[in-house]
């Protein structure tokens, strides 16, 4: 994939990129967040990093950057828990929803920390960290209300800068990616109750 075309493109649409983050920034950002970069999106943060607003600014080691993305991956599962309490969100593999609220809130941070983190982006579209390797699909989440971006990071990019219409992610030759993916295809049919 030609990161660096996209790059350019993406500057063209107005993103601001500074230089690439280096190999002890990597090792860095991941000690300190606790997770790992799945190849394609390191190769890209490698090549620039996006600073723009709604970007994560990686290298910004201020508190108050620490502390917002901090507060982006925590995120998804305050909307889950959200949804748990207000909207009704159950998954069966849960088994029976609890009646008393704290436990079923409890059961489902169990389970959220269980499936594949969730690394920030840009705004409310994630890449999941595992599994580690390139063509992971990029997931817009907002509550439980998650949805498929982009086939991997690259098509992903395309998508919300425009260069390729949403209708034409190839939704049929996306990876499944555990506990995701079961949200995203059954979230009303078989996951509400």
């Amino acid at each position: 994939m030609d990161y660096i075309g996209l790059i350019n493109q993406m500057k063209t649409a107005g993103v601001r990129f500074a230089d690439g983050l280096t190999e002890q920034e990597f090792d860095a950002i991941e000690q300190r967040f606790g997770f790992h970069f799945p190849p394609d999106f390191k190769q890209f943060l490698s090549l620039a990093l996006p600073i723009s607003d709604k970007f994560i600014n990686w290298r910004d080691n201020s508190a108050h950057n620490i502390e917002r993305i901090r507060e982006r991956m925590n995120w998804c599962l305050e909307g889950m828990l959200t949804d748990v309490e207000n909207n009704r969100f159950w998954m069966y593999e849960w088994g029976p929803k609890p009646s008393d609220l704290a436990e079923a809130k409890s059961i489902c941070e169990v389970e959220y920390h269980t499936a594949p983190r969730l690394i920030p982006i840009y705004a409310h579209r994630y890449i999941p960290e595992t599994p580690s390797e390139a063509g992971n699909p990029v997931l817009s989440v907002y509550q439980t209300d998650i949805i498929y971006y982009g086939e991997n990071l690259y098509e992903y990019l395309l998508v919300e800068f425009g260069f390729k219409k949403y209708e034409e992610i190839e939704f049929d030759n996306i990876k499944r990616i555990r506990f995701w993916s079961d949200i995203i295809d059954n979230w009303e049919a078989d996951y509400m109750i």
